[in-house]
């Protein structure tokens, strides 16, 4: 019993990693999806003020929490912001996630993704126009473009930097700005 939840742990972090696509998984479902884009309940801490303590090294930026984000493999054809017909249902699920009453007030970065074939001016605005064409199509499906920021980030962010010209560095990454 203990095995198979650990085995359907794995499976779950694969899936979010971006390994889906290697085990031939289905797109996330849009339950999945708000899961991993819900922003982390907190406290107000209004009053709150932090020193250093004596002698200790002062807290490294990256301690902060990431806010919450979902990487997507869309498939586009070939050097093209078309989206192919295969990622279709990811992308309503991701609507579907976006209109939920528990992200209904968020506000979403988009980002396009390219692996490192090619030249960095080139694939930034390829990844621009990805981007672009996915609050396009996100807003065909109701999500309004007001909550939506689209940006081309090219191969600056691999999320293979063992080998950039990966399948994972090709996505495209939803994050809760809230």
């Amino acid at each position: 019993m203990a095995n198979s939840k650990f085995c359907k742990f794995v499976l779950i972090c694969l899936f979010f990693s971006g390994a889906h696509a290697v085990l031939g998984q289905t797109s996330p479902t849009a339950e999945q999806m708000i899961e991993q884009l819900k922003a982390p309940k907190t406290r107000g801490l209004r009053n709150l003020t932090v020193e250093p303590v004596p002698g200790k090294p002062a807290l490294e930026a990256e301690t902060v929490p990431a806010k919450p984000s979902l990487s997507l493999q869309i498939q586009f054809d070939f050097n093209s912001a078309r989206v192919r017909p295969e990622s279709h249902q990811a992308l309503a699920n991701l609507s579907q996630a976006m209109l939920s009453p528990e992200l209904a007030k968020s506000r979403f970065a988009v980002e396009g993704h390219t692996d490192a074939k090619g030249g960095a001016e080139f694939n930034r605005k390829l990844s621009e126009q990805r981007a672009l064409a996915v609050r396009e199509l996100l807003r065909i499906q109701g999500v309004s473009e007001t909550r939506m920021l689209a940006s081309g980030k090219g191969f600056a962010e691999l999320v293979n930097p063992g080998d950039p010209l990966a399948a994972e560095n090709r996505r495209v990454r939803i994050v809760n700005l809230d």
